[in-house]
């Protein structure tokens, strides 16, 4: 009889621990949905809960409520749990990462372009990175891809799948030509060259290409990645300019010389020879990859006074600048950080964007936007437009009443267009993606 009560009472001991462990569990699964709940009513406010671009979509069946998936995040607040199952949270800051995706031990994730309203542009590709235009290659930001890691994935995956059908019987100047000199650009040519081919790769610009426009201090957020002929590059966190001296390095060691300031006007076919010509020259050659960037032209805001010399579409040197009246135009990243650096070095700054909130920017640059907005070194005007700039003004429609500001010098982050005309003109096909997968499993 003694047993029975020791046993019944041992029982009861572990029903009460397991109904406390359950009630607790029940508990904080309510509080971090609360948790959630508010970070997404805040996003909605923020206007940056719907995705911009690329984003994760989270297969509510599948997913087992691991976090995993929130752990590995690098931006953070992309993703959370709401009532057992991940969510978005603020979709328009994912950056494309993929880490979610790859991190998802049941396959729940998958990485879409654009939205059943919102649709993005992006060129045909197949999964060898092929254009609809046979022998051209599309990889990096134009293709859809932006990070800096998946960027010079693809230019490494391109160039070794169009590297199978490279016909050797055909007489041309080179094998492949590369287009622009970005990080998908860089790392095609570096497995140009592991892969023994004759290659030339043509940069209307700068070495670096999108990263070479960042501000000179800011800093470039990656991943660890694998650059061709040199390894494993491990950085999470680096400065724009430490960046590019490796790119120069890792070209310079493998004796690979990128025709600088030379841009490409005209791509045509004749009998399965590319004719590609520049600002300089004409070349022959049997296969052409597109490394160019979305952002490669600077969209204008097509606006009386825009060709003044004041006017410039990036920052470099912010340090050079001092004690100037500064009017930057935008509400992406750039434009937040090219107005904090300004700021910084005692300018007077206006931060003009057209919404009525920031969208698809850091939670950094968020917060430090923040503050600078509180501390007066910015003064950020939103619904606002830039319609007039003069010698030593500019005409702001704020709410819908212009207003005349001095100012020294504008600085337009307004995006960059699609190079739709020239794409057209070579053949390749644009399409819209309304929410479709373009990564999953």
């Amino acid at each position: 009889m003694e047993v029975l009560i020791e046993n019944l009472f041992t029982y009861f001991l572990v029903a009460v621990l397991f109904f406390l462990v359950l009630f607790y569990y029940l508990r904080k699964q309510k509080r971090d949905s609360e948790i959630v709940d508010e970070k997404i009513k805040k996003a909605k406010e923020l206007g940056i809960y719907e995705p911009v671009s690329l984003h994760p979509v989270v297969d509510v069946n599948s997913c087992i409520q691991s976090g995993a998936c929130i752990t590995a995040c690098p931006e953070k607040d992309i993703l959370g749990i709401r009532n057992g199952k991940a969510v978005t949270i603020n979709a328009s800051r994912c950056v494309g990462h993929s880490a979610c995706f790859s991190a998802c031990p049941v396959g729940a994730i998958s990485l879409h372009i654009g939205t059943e309203k919102r649709g993005v542009d992006l060129p045909h590709v197949t999964p060898d990175f092929e254009s609809n235009v046979e022998g051209i290659y599309i990889a990096g930001e134009m293709g859809g891809m932006g990070l800096i890691k998946n960027a010079v994935e693809q230019g490494k995956q391109a160039v070794n799948n169009l590297t199978k059908h490279i016909k050797n019987n055909v007489e041309t100047d080179f094998d492949l030509i590369i287009v622009g000199s970005g990080p998908a650009g860089i790392s095609a040519s570096l497995q140009a060259k592991k892969n023994g081919l004759k290659f030339l790769t043509l940069e209307q610009d700068s070495l670096g290409g999108t990263v070479y426009s960042f501000p000179r201090a800011k800093i470039v957020m990656t991943s660890p990645m694998d650059l061709p002929l040199f390894g494993k590059l491990k950085l999470v966190e680096t400065s724009k300019t430490e960046l590019l001296e490796i790119w120069e390095k890792v070209l310079n060691t493998n004796k690979i010389e990128i025709n600088l300031g030379e841009k490409v006007d005209e791509i045509t076919k004749n009998n399965g020879i590319f004719n590609v010509v520049s600002s300089k020259s004409s070349y022959s050659t049997k296969k052409v990859l597109l490394a160019i960037g979305r952002r490669g032209t600077p969209r204008k805001l097509e606006i009386p006074g825009e060709q003044k010399e004041k006017v410039a579409y990036r920052l470099l040197e912010p340090e050079l600048i001092q004690n100037k009246k500064v009017v930057v135009v935008g509400g992406g990243d750039s434009a937040i950080e090219s107005a904090i650096l300004l700021a910084h070095e005692g300018n007077e700054v206006i931060l003009s964007y057209r919404k009525d909130s920031f969208s698809r920017i850091k939670p950094q640059n968020f917060e430090n936007i923040t503050k600078a907005k509180e501390n007066n070194s910015v003064k950020a005007i939103l619904n606002s437009n830039l319609i007039e700039i003069m010698d030593d003004s500019v005409k702001i429609e704020i709410d819908g009443n212009p207003e005349i500001i001095e100012n020294d010098l504008v600085y337009i982050f307004a995006g960059g267009e699609l190079p739709t005309q020239f794409l057209n003109k070579v053949g390749i096909k644009i399409t819209t993606k309304y929410g479709e997968a373009i990564l999953k499993n």
